[in-house]
């Protein structure tokens, strides 16, 4: 049986999209990564609940792996794919949202250098690595850093798309329980 759907992998998370099936995932994913050349990701998640929890244990694998990763915390998604997308800094980007499903519900989808999602190629090749025990020890280990910078500089492509000022314009933001509830504000107020 597959694990990846249309949109990465979903279901109910600490049941079927585990914390034990997040660090197996970011291990093969980094194998695979490190077997193409890559050695560093980043990983951005919305407001549910259970997103800290599956980000940590994502890292984790990634990091077992001989991965770096950096955590941008609660992002909207495009901001992941356009940290991966600019310039050398990432090979790969990880998000974990389940976007209009339950709030119990979550899911992880990886980008790849290009901001898109992975191939349904890569995809399979993460899930045959699945197994794979870790074999990364000492300084190989990859390091979990934290890094607001490349959310601020999508905050600045964004704020360059929009015109210079915004007088006249009556403007509503529901950013509710979205993973734009900071980046939002900021961007309309700038």
């Amino acid at each position: 049986m597959s694990l990846f759907g249309t949109d990465g992998i979903r279901g109910l998370a600490n049941t079927r999209l585990s914390p034990d099936l997040a660090v197996r995932l970011g291990r093969a994913a980094g194998i695979c990564l490190v077997l193409q050349g890559g050695s560093s990701v980043v990983i951005g998640r919305d407001t549910r609940r259970s997103g800290g929890m599956l980000g940590a244990a994502l890292a984790a694998g990634f990091n077992s792996a001989g991965v770096d990763t950096v955590s941008l915390g609660v992002v909207p998604t495009p901001t992941i794919s356009h940290a991966v997308r600019i310039g050398d800094r990432f090979d790969m980007g990880a998000v974990i949202s389940a976007s209009h499903n339950p709030a119990p519900d979550n899911g992880i989808k990886f980008l790849g250098h290009d901001g898109r999602k992975l191939t349904d190629e890569m995809e399979a090749a993460i899930e045959a690595e699945m197994t794979t025990e870790p074999s990364v020890t000492g300084s190989s280990l990859g390091l979990l850093k934290q890094d607001r910078e490349p959310a601020e500089a999508y905050l600045q492509w964004l704020a360059g798309l929009l015109p210079e000022r915004l007088d006249g314009f009556k403007l509503a933001v529901d950013c509710a329980n979205g993973a734009a509830y900071e980046l939002a504000p900021r961007l309309l107020q700038q």
